[in-house]
This record gives C-alpha cells, sequence and structure tokens, in this order.
C-alpha cells in the first residue's frame, strides 16, 4: 500500500458530506487515514477488477487452449521431477 509522505502532493476532492463522514468513520475503526482507507478500497477495487478480467478471459479461451493446457497437465504428472 503507497503511504502519504511528505514528499507527495496532496489534493482536495469534492464530495457530499455523508460520505466524507463515512470515510473518516469506516477509516478510524480501520485505525487508517481518510487517505489510506481510500487507497485500501481502491486497490481491492482495482485487484478485482484484474481477477474478473482473467475469470472473463478463461471463459473466452478456445478449445485450442484447453487441449494444450490438458496436455501440460499430463506432462506435469510425468515423474521426472523425482
Amino acid at each position: 500500500m503507497l503511504m502519504y509522505t511528505d514528499t507527495m502532493t496532496a489534493t482536495t476532492i469534492r464530495v457530499p458530506i455523508e460520505l466524507r463522514d463515512r470515510i473518516n468513520r469506516n477509516a478510524s475503526i480501520c485505525g487508517l487515514t481518510a487517505s489510506g482507507l481510500i487507497q485500501l478500497l481502491l486497490d481491492e477495487h482495482e485487484r478485482a477488477q484484474r481477477f474478473a478480467a482473467l475469470g472473463r478471459a478463461y471463459a473466452s479461451a478456445d478449445s485450442s487452449y484447453w487441449a494444450e493446457t490438458k496436455l501440460w497437465d499430463t506432462l506435469s504428472a510425468d515423474g521426472l521431477d523425482r
């Protein structure tokens, strides 16, 4: 997780007061700053998006991909690693 340092610049974003309060409340519960909570949540969101893209890629793989995967699975059980 990227943490704020003195060399980083800061900016202000406009959010509704209710959202600001939710961010601050949840950050406090987690022992984080508002910035730290936003960073954590965004990191988790981006990770979920990467996994979703990976799932879509597997779902769209053609039969040649699965045939090659099956071949590699067979070869990995050849006993040569012992």
